[in-house]
């Protein structure tokens, strides 16, 4: 990561990456559709089950979002890192576009399968939560004129809110709650069979690497626009004495 500090090489290395990024998520998000729809329905929750393909992953990806911010955040307030602020930045709204994505499709199997489309138990609050968390370093974000005024107090932020990820993940451990317990990562292996798990684990990679796909070329984007505005600070300043 030290050999990529630089933004230029970054960009560089990003430039041939991100064709083969998008090709890879749109492959393996297909082949995970597919294999979706061919699954078996459930014994109980029927074709509602379908509902997990997008659910789930989305889920998960909403918390590894987050992660990935307060590691960035660890960079930006340890190591100074020049990119990190970066990655912390694009990462909040994509974060947040997965939670809403989490929320919206646990509502809609949670209406067949409790009866109501919300209920406040501890893990649906916990995810909601973390949605007005990251719509709050959003807003963090977006309250500075210059973004790397706004690192340090975004970083320490995000460090603050990660405390929410394990309460999440354990939630459903820890209290009564209507939502189902972990059935993929258990220490005594998954409850679900293979022929409805291999698919999820394949849509799981295809939104790690869509959420690798977008975060690059997002990252990529904050760095051009960050250099237009040392451009134009530039050009000011040149300008400003002969005024």
């Amino acid at each position: 990561m030290i050999a990529f500090a630089n933004p230029t090489r970054f960009m560089a290395l990003t430039d041939r990456l991100m064709p083969w990024l998008w090709s890879a998520a749109g492959l393996v998000l297909a082949i995970g559709l597919v294999m979706a729809f061919r699954a078996p329905a459930d014994y109980q929750q029927g074709h509602t089950v379908l509902i997990m393909y997008i659910h789930v992953p989305a889920a998960w990806l909403a918390m590894m979002c987050y992660t990935v911010i307060a590691v960035s955040g660890i960079g930006t307030l340890v190591w100074r890192h020049p990119l990190a602020d970066v990655s912390a930045k694009v990462a909040a709204p994509v974060g947040a576009a997965f939670t809403f994505l989490a929320l919206i499709t646990g509502s809609l199997w949670g209406k067949p399968m409790w009866g109501t489309w919300w209920v406040w138990d501890a893990r649906l609050t916990s995810v909601l939560v973390l949605f007005l968390m990251y719509l709050g370093l959003i807003a963090l974000w977006r309250a500075f004129d210059d973004p790397v005024r706004a690192a340090r107090p975004a970083a320490i932020l995000a460090l603050v809110g990660f405390v929410n990820i394990p309460i999440i993940k354990f939630s459903v451990d820890w209290w009564n709650t209507l939502h189902q317990p972990a059935s993929v990562f258990r220490l005594d292996g998954p409850t679900i069979d293979a022929s409805m798990l291999w698919p999820l684990l394949i849509m799981a990679g295809g939104y790690t690497l869509l959420f690798v796909a977008l975060h690059t070329a997002a990252m990529r984007n904050e760095i051009l626009r960050r250099r237009v505005r040392a451009m134009r600070i530039k050009a000011a300043a040149v300008l400003a004495p002969a005024q």
